[in-house]
């Protein structure tokens, strides 16, 4: 069983561009060359982004070959297929990694405990339920990466497969 996704490196210096590489190569098992582009919305930084193929559970093994770099902005998306949810990743150097489940429209499924977890502290007045409801859903993640998105559009898309 596969299913496929997408890899959008938002903005990374020109120095850690191989190795992003080097990281999704490992993941993918096939050997890539991203197509580096300059990034608008962060003069100095290079963006790429890719399509790929490969198990469930591939975009979660992205986003954990990625993290840890302090000046990479990411995303990795995995789209549902039979048995598994599909999911999302974003990842900024000041917020870190946001991870939400995916349904076959897209929509971020936010599990029930913690929407339970939020209303109690916010019964208790111990935070603001929109913040907590928009942390849910990746509001913050989202308005950080908006502006790479947008520099982005109109940039080449590579599809990869991985050997399964």
């Amino acid at each position: 069983m596969t299913t496929r996704g997408v890899l959008y490196v938002h903005s990374a210096p020109r120095a850690l561009c191989p190795h992003v590489e080097w990281a999704a190569q490992g993941v993918l098992g096939v050997r890539l060359s991203l197509d580096w582009v300059r990034q608008p919305a962060a003069p100095g930084m290079l963006r790429a982004e890719m399509s790929w193929h490969g198990r469930p559970g591939t975009a979660a093994k992205l986003a954990s070959a990625l993290r840890g770099w302090h000046l990479l902005r990411f995303e990795v998306t995995e789209e549902p297929s039979p048995g598994a949810e599909g999911e999302r990743y974003s990842n900024t150097p000041d917020l870190g990694i946001f991870h939400a489940v995916t349904g076959a429209h897209g929509d971020i499924l936010i599990p029930e405990d913690r929407l339970r977890a939020v209303l109690g502290r916010a019964a208790r007045g111990e935070c603001d339920l929109q913040g907590e409801i928009e942390k849910l859903l990746g509001k913050p993640w989202d308005d950080e990466l908006e502006p790479f998105r947008y520099a982005g559009e109109g940039a080449p898309v590579r599809w990869l497969h991985q050997v399964v």
